[in-house]
């Protein structure tokens, strides 16, 4: 985590603020007031403080909130002292971070609200900012969803591509089976009931439901009839999550979690030299 930090103060100083340089002598202390600007799930505290501390080791965050409590316009979330350039150095960092990781777990419990299921799993995908996948899937967790794989290597997943590219889907499956460790589960992507009905018959742990309307939907929950966990994904936003509700299905992935983000507005304000 503190890397990835690194790499983002980085990216904003090249080797010095010269704003800051100009206007504030080295040795000066400064304190700011974290304030939130519109109501949400407040995540990503801790990566937020490290923003400071990083540049500054005597940097405090005294805060008031703990991740996944909800923040309503005005409040006062915590107080940062630290060195004052430091804090102009980092506040840009810092609030990037707050403002997405906070922005996507106000999404995810908005939509775990929406959908009202809790026999239902809200698991997010791998369409994450680049870099930044350990955050945004963290985020998730705080907002009350769950996390599917966290990359390639952590179980199988055979999409239309790989069942292109072998010929089929028993094919897919069978050299799959054939060179994985007995300890990983197969999920398969389908698109229509016959593409069900041969997931079932070459016996895939997880069958996910690609794009399919509610009612073929409630047609493949009858049909695997609990031989296999059913996972629903396509086009599910905040608008249309609660028409899954009661279906029977296990879990439903969505990418929108944090590929199409809005950051919650939170600024730093009230910066006094102290």
């Amino acid at each position: 985590m503190l890397d990835k930090i690194k790499e983002s103060l980085l990216e904003d100083i090249s080797y010095k603020d010269i704003s800051a340089d100009a206007i504030i002598d080295e040795d000066r202390m400064a304190r700011a007031d974290l304030i939130a600007k519109e109501e949400g799930i407040v995540c990503g505290l801790e990566v937020f403080y490290q923003s400071f501390k990083i540049l500054d080791e005597g940097a405090k965050f005294t805060c008031s909130h703990k991740d996944g409590d909800r923040v309503y316009k005005g409040d006062k979330i915590g107080i940062v002292e630290c060195k004052a350039q430091a804090m102009l150095l980092a506040e840009r960092t810092g609030l990037n971070f707050l403002q997405r990781m906070s922005g996507i777990a106000t999404m995810t419990r908005y939509m775990v609200d929406a959908l009202g299921d809790e026999s239902v799993s809200l698991a997010d995908t791998r369409k994450t900012a680049p870099g930044l996948r350990v955050f945004d899937k963290y985020s998730v967790e705080v907002g009350g969803g769950k996390n599917h794989r966290y990359n390639l290597s952590d179980m199988v997943m055979l999409k239309d591509n790989h069942i292109g590219v072998a010929g089929g889907i028993r094919q897919a499956v069978e050299k799959t089976r054939a060179k994985i460790s007995f300890s990983k589960k197969i999920e398969l992507e389908v698109e229509n009931l016959d593409q069900v009905r041969e997931a079932l018959d070459v016996g895939c742990d997880i069958i996910m439901l690609d794009n399919m309307s509610i009612g073929q939907i409630r047609e493949a929950v009858d049909l695997i009839g609990g031989k296999a966990l059913i996972e629903v994904s396509g086009n599910i936003s905040p608008d249309n999550i609660g028409d899954y509700r009661g279906l029977g299905i296990d879990i439903i992935s969505c990418g929108a979690l944090t590929h199409s983000v809005k950051a919650l507005d939170i600024s730093l304000k009230n910066m006094d030299i102290i």
